[in-house]
């Protein structure tokens, strides 16, 4: 082979843009999964912290409150199972095991249906903690003038708790970000297997492995910058001034 690279650094170059293909398409199929594993998260767990925020009232009927324990049971398995288990773990039970079961699925569809598994169970946790976060007497007020509890928790609590809960929301994606990589045990051709696949090429993994730790540091650099920016925009101005702040400014 003519123009071998001579050292490390010409190596990491060499294969990046030799394997420059596999690399863009890692790096593409790594944001599919992540982006919308974390979106349908979000939306799982709103759901599930939101049934763990429902209190079971004594006056109700006992229909309402089987279906309401039952739920919260159900809310707090998923919970602490997806919390207290790895993901790749997760990844392997979930896609062997709907194989086994008879469903045939995809390796990007099982890697996604983990992330958002994973996700869920996490927001839901943060979902709580940000309602719990919101002074009670809003809902006491809002359910004293006549508010459903539904109409008082869209209304009223989730549109407060939901800019307290953003900072968390832009943490758990840039995990799931770097998380994508476990999801090579399934078959999943993210970024890491794509590395894996360009390094074997040569035996040359560290340089393969440099390559695209620099494109997970400029995804989570670009992205966390915008978070910054969405929740800098979510706090908004300020709309009042001290009155002494005032008087000596317009003197």
């Amino acid at each position: 082979m003519t123009n071998t690279p001579n050292n490390s650094f010409e190596w990491v170059w060499f294969i990046a843009k030799k394997y420059s293909d596999l690399f863009i398409r890692g790096t593409w199929l790594t944001l599919v999964v992540s982006v919308t594993g974390t979106i349908l998260g979000f939306v799982l767990g709103y759901v599930v912290g939101i049934i763990q925020d429902t209190e079971i009232n004594k006056d109700d009927n006992i229909v309402k409150r089987s279906i309401a324990g039952m739920m919260n049971a159900i809310s707090a398995v998923y919970v602490e199972l997806f919390r207290g288990t790895p993901m790749i773990v997760q990844a392997m039970i979930v896609f062997y095991g709907l194989r086994q079961g008879g469903l045939e699925i995809d390796p990007i569809n099982a890697g996604i249906l983990v992330t958002l598994l994973n996700t869920g169970a996490y927001m839901a946790e943060t979902v709580r903690a940000g309602i719990k976060s919101i002074d009670i007497g809003q809902r006491e007020g809002a359910l004293a003038l006549g508010m459903s509890p539904i109409s008082t928790m869209f209304n009223i609590i989730l549109p407060q708790a939901f800019k307290n809960i953003v900072p968390e929301m832009a943490n758990t994606f840039l995990t799931n970000l770097k998380m994508t990589s476990v999801l090579n045990v399934i078959g999943v051709q993210e970024l890491f297997l794509q590395a894996k696949t360009a390094g074997g090429t040569y035996y040359k993994y560290l340089e393969s492995y440099l390559v695209i730790a620099l494109i997970y540091l400029v995804l989570c650099f670009v992205f966390s910058r915008v978070f910054a920016l969405i929740e800098k925009k979510m706090a908004g101005q300020k709309d009042y001034v001290l009155a002494v702040e005032y008087m000596e400014n317009t003197q």
